[in-house]
């Protein structure tokens, strides 16, 4: 096993795959899906917009990077109403994150990673009255960066929808290949 897969393993990710990040499509459609506010935290963090910038400014932000390998977590759930397994699932979802960022910082000092629903790290978020306490851990949003996350996971090859009763969260960690491929080509043995 090399270290990129025991990272992954001991993270929690169900399922990886990469993508270049010059082919990941940004779009103000989703964008205006984050306006609406469904998530409720549209305007109340960094993480999120509008505090992230444009749709353009997010896609330079990734595509300073050559790849994102894109992670999914993946929840059972008792049924499809089970509110108190989705947010279960979306809390073991964001220690995945944290643990995926702890690992890679041992390798790596320039990376980026994104997140279904955005940051978590504090509380109550400073925006817009104050810095970020800890921009180096806040995590964006896939969504809020204007990436369908369907079409992401499509192009990582791994599976948007994992069967009925199931909820499943995406990251993405995008960075230089030279990292991946160090990554990749340790055992971890």
């Amino acid at each position: 096993m090399n270290v990129l897969q025991q990272i992954m393993t001991e993270s929690g990710v169900f399922q990886y795959g990469f993508v270049d990040t010059g082919k990941i499509r940004f779009t103000q459609e989703v964008r205006k899906m984050c306006e609406v506010n469904t998530c409720r935290q549209y305007g109340k963090t960094w993480a999120c917009p509008p505090a992230i910038g444009t749709v353009e400014e997010c896609q330079a932000r990734v595509q300073q990077y050559d790849k994102m390998l894109v992670f999914s977590v993946k929840c059972d759930l008792e049924d499809s109403f089970d509110f108190e397994g989705m947010t279960a699932g979306g809390e073991k979802f964001k220690e995945t994150c944290r643990k995926i960022h702890q690992a890679v910082s041992r390798y790596a000092n320039d990376y980026l990673i994104l997140a279904n629903e955005g940051c978590d790290k504090c509380k109550e978020c400073t925006y817009p009255d104050a810095p970020c306490r800890f921009p180096e851990q806040s995590r964006g949003s896939l969504e809020g960066y204007g990436i369908f996350v369907s079409e992401l996971a499509k192009q990582a090859g791994i599976n948007y929808i994992n069967g009925a009763n199931t909820v499943t969260y995406f990251g993405g960690l995008a960075c230089n290949c030279g990292i991946f491929a160090q990554l990749e080509g340790t055992s971890a043995d």
